[in-house]
C-alpha cells in the first residue's frame, strides 16, 4: 500500500514551518475505517495555555484529530495549523504523538505547584486510536509516578474504565477530576451527532463504574444544541441519569460555531434537521455564539436540575469567562477542597 500524503504539497516559495512541517515529516502507520494514522514527531507534550480566562496552565492532547467525527466539533480548526484546510480531515487523518511518556517526564519539570494540567482539550484521549497506540495510557502511567499535580481528564469514551487502575493510582498522590461528555441519552440522536463515539448508555455505565471506584467523575453536557437537545425534559432526563450513576458534577454549555465547525455542521443540519436551518441562521448570523439570554436560560435550568437531583457542583468558575472558553472552563476547574499538596 502506498503512503497517503498527509498534507497538500505547498508552493516552493512557501515552505512549511512549525507543526505543519512536523506533520509533513510524520510516517504513515496504517489505515483504519475511513481513517489514516500518522506519527507526529512533536518537540513537547505539554502545551502552555496563555489565555488568562482559562483555569488550567497546561494542556495535553495525545492525538491530533479525532475519529469520533462529532458534527459540531469546535476543534477542527487545529488541523489548519498543519495546512489541512478541509474540515473533514480532522476526523480522517489522525496524528499519533510519539515518545509521549519520555517527553512528559522531561516537560513536567516546568510545572509549578498549583498549575493545572488538562488532558483532552481539543481531541479525545480515548478515541479508537487509543486501543492501538495506548498513548493516553502511557501518559497516565508517567503522571502516576509524580505527586502534587492537578489533572483534569475529559472524554466521550467508556474506554477510560480500561485505565481505572492507573487513575486510582494517580489519584493517591494527585488531584484528579474526570469528566464524561454526554450530549443526549437518545442513542439514535447521538449516532447522528457523534457518529463514531460510544453510545450514551455505555458512557453512563463507565460513569457508574468510575464513581463506584472512588474516582471524582462527572458529566459535561456540551454542546447543548438549540431545538435538538435543549428541551427541558431532555436535559432533566440527562441530569437525573447522571445523578443516578454517581456524578459529582455536571455542567452544560450551548453550541458555538467557529467557521471551520460551521462548514461541517450547517450542511449536516440542512440534511437532518431542515426545519431548523432558518432558526440557526438567525441565531448565528455573523457570530459564533448564541445570545447571552439563551446561555443564561440553559445555565439557570441546569443549576435548578443539579440542585433537584443533589449534584453538588457544576465546576463553573466564579470569575467571568468568554463564551468560547466556558465549556473548557467547566471541564478542568478544581474546587479548593479537591486540591492536594505535595
Amino acid at each position: 500500500m502506498s503512503r497517503p500524503s498527509p498534507i497538500p504539497q505547498p508552493p516552493a516559495e512557501k515552505p512549511l514551518v512549525g507543526i505543519a512541517r512536523l506533520a509533513a515529516q510524520g510516517e504513515f502507520l496504517q489505515p483504519g475505517h475511513d481513517v489514516s494514522f500518522f506519527t507526529l514527531p512533536v518537540r513537547s507534550l505539554l502545551n502552555r495555555c496563555s489565555a488568562p480566562y482559562m483555569p488550567f496552565t497546561w494542556t495535553i492532547n495525545p492525538y491530533r484529530g479525532c475519529e469520533f467525527a462529532c458534527r459540531y466539533c469546535y476543534a477542527r480548526y487545529t488541523h489548519e495549523f498543519m495546512e489541512l484546510r478541509d474540515g473533514l480531515d480532522f476526523e480522517r487523518m489522525i496524528y499519533v504523538k510519539q515518545n509521549a511518556a519520555w517527553m512528559l517526564r522531561r516537560d513536567l519539570k516546568r510545572v509549578k505547584p498549583g498549575e493545572q494540567i488538562a488532558i483532552g482539550t481539543a481531541t479525545d484521549p480515548y478515541q479508537p486510536a487509543e486501543r492501538r497506540f495506548r498513548v493516553t495510557r502511557s501518559i497516565l502511567e508517567e503522571l502516576a509516578l509524580h505527586r502534587g499535580l492537578e489533572i483534569g481528564l475529559v472524554s466521550k469514551s467508556n474506554m477510560m474504565t480500561r485505565d481505572l487502575d492507573v487513575l486510582q493510582e494517580l489519584a493517591r498522590q494527585n488531584s484528579v477530576s474526570v469528566s464524561i461528555t454526554i450530549t443526549t441519552l437518545d442513542a439514535g440522536l447521538a449516532r447522528l451527532l457523534e457518529p463514531r463515539a460510544p453510545r450514551p448508555d455505555l458512557r453512563l455505565q463507565a460513569l457508574r463504574r468510575l464513581s463506584a471506584a472512588g474516582v471524582d467523575v462527572g458529566v459535561i453536557c456540551a454542546p447543548v444544541l438549540p431545538g435538538i437537545t435543549d428541551a427541558p425534559a431532555r436535559l432533566e432526563e440527562l441530569v437525573r441519569a447522571a445523578a443516578d450513576a454517581g456524578a459529582r458534577h455536571i455542567y452544560a454549555n450551548p453550541l458555538f460555531l467557529k467557521p471551520c465547525s460551521a462548514a461541517v455542521f450547517l450542511p449536516f443540519l440542512e440534511r437532518e434537521f431542515p426545519h431548523l436551518v432558518e432558526d440557526y441562521g438567525r441565531r448565528f448570523a455573523g457570530k459564533a455564539f448564541v445570545s447571552a439570554a439563551y446561555r443564561k436560560r440553559i445555565s439557570e435550568l441546569v443549576a435548578r436540575l443539579r440542585e433537584r437531583y443533589g449534584i453538588r457542583r457544576s465546576y463553573r468558575l466564579q470569575a467571568p469567562a468568554r463564551p468560547a472558553a466556558s465549556e473548557q472552563l467547566a471541564l478542568f476547574a478544581f474546587p479548593p477542597q479537591q486540591r492536594k499538596t505535595a
